[in-house]
């Protein structure tokens, strides 16, 4: 038996309560309230299904091993986070009581939280100290995120650009939309606008020049575009596909360690940096971890210190690679923990 869950169940349950509005609109839909008989198995010790589970009412029992490790009733602050998140599961829930509880795609819901906080459009400025060039190429080589590319990446880069014409007015990427293309605007201005719930017109965010990039956040992430570009003049852009940008351009910038390379780091002086939302950084973090909300970290650049070594940490590894290259665009040394939390957690039983 099951029911449609009302938004402010949602809402309620962590790190959902971080969400936009129109992204909790979105998740609603994907959602169904379920219901649980005594004895019921909600998840089994050993699973690896990747379902996010929360009891909404009701008590639950978790087991390990068949002896009673804990209990979480519905409406509490235990029952804001979800059940044993880690995989394979380290116990079983079975419900106490009759109860209701939810089960989320963890794909789908990590996607979401990466689209949602990568934030109002941030824009890669691509201009040398020198100010603005209308050389694109060399503006492009002068940025910080082409420094670890090798040679021979660059070299195939450019090989690899297609050139694209547009004139005033063409929708060059649309908010919603999957990720297809890196650009890079050669020639002609571009407008950036982000689609809201009261404003379906776009908000202006941003305007592009010769030698600003657009298209990265999107492909990095495997989320959808998280606002729409359209031409606001005629004009020339490059273009690299997805498979290209990975292997060529984003690949080479993130260096990706396991747990055990990431505790050498902070041992060395290194710094865990958590990129969840607070709510997800206050259920569980490795000690010392300072948190940086994804969608805060062009804000909080000021905060972080250069010459520090930083592990960049999520759940799942897909928030942690995208806050990853937004800092190695600014210079930082940064590391990306493979697998996540959940993985690190599995690791150290």
């Amino acid at each position: 038996m099951t029911r449609p869950i009302d938004i402010k169940e949602l809402k309620s349950l962590s790190p959902m309560s971080g969400l936009k509005k129109e992204n909790l609109h979105a998740l609603v839909k994907k959602v169904k309230v379920r219901e649980a008989q005594p004895g019921e198995a909600l998840f089994n010790e050993g699973d690896s299904e990747k379902r996010t589970v929360y009891v909404l009412s009701g008590t639950v029992e978790l087991r390990t091993g068949g002896a009673t490790a804990g209990r979480v009733r519905g409406g509490t602050d235990d029952a804001v986070n979800p059940l044993a998140p880690v995989l394979p599961r380290r116990c079983s829930a079975v419900a106490a009581t009759r109860c209701e509880y939810i089960a989320i795609d963890s794909d789908l819901l990590d996607v979401m939280l990466t689209w949602d906080q990568t934030g109002s459009y941030e824009v890669s400025e691509l201009r040398g100290e020198a100010g603005s060039s209308d050389d694109w190429m060399t503006t492009l080589l002068q940025t910080k995120a082409f420094h670890k590319i090798p040679p021979a990446n660059i070299q195939a880069i450019f090989m690899r650009l297609q050139q694209v014409n547009h004139k005033a007015g063409d929708v060059v990427i649309k908010q919603g939309d999957e990720g297809d293309y890196f650009y890079i605007i050669t020639r002609g201005r571009c407008i950036v606008t982000r689609e809201t719930p009261l404003n379906k017109e776009g908000i202006r965010l941003a305007e592009l020049n010769v030698g600003d990039t657009f298209g990265e956040e999107a492909l990095i992430s495997e989320a959808k575009r998280n606002a729409t570009v359209y031409m606001e003049t005629d004009g020339s852009l490059m273009r690299l596909g997805k498979d290209d940008f990975k292997t060529l351009l984003n690949e080479p910038m993130l260096e990706w360690v396991d747990t055990e390379q990431a505790e050498e780091i902070v041992k060395a002086g290194g710094q865990w940096l958590d990129v969840r939302l607070p709510s997800e950084f206050e259920a569980y973090h490795n000690p010392g971890a300072i948190n940086v909300p994804l969608y805060f970290i062009r804000l909080k650049l000021k905060t972080l210190d250069p010459a520090s070594k930083y592990v960049v940490c999520c759940d799942t590894g897909r928030r942690s690679s995208a806050g990853a290259f937004i800092l190695n665009e600014r210079g930082f040394q940064t590391y990306v923990l493979k697998g996540g939390l959940n993985r690190t957690e599995l690791e150290r039983q």
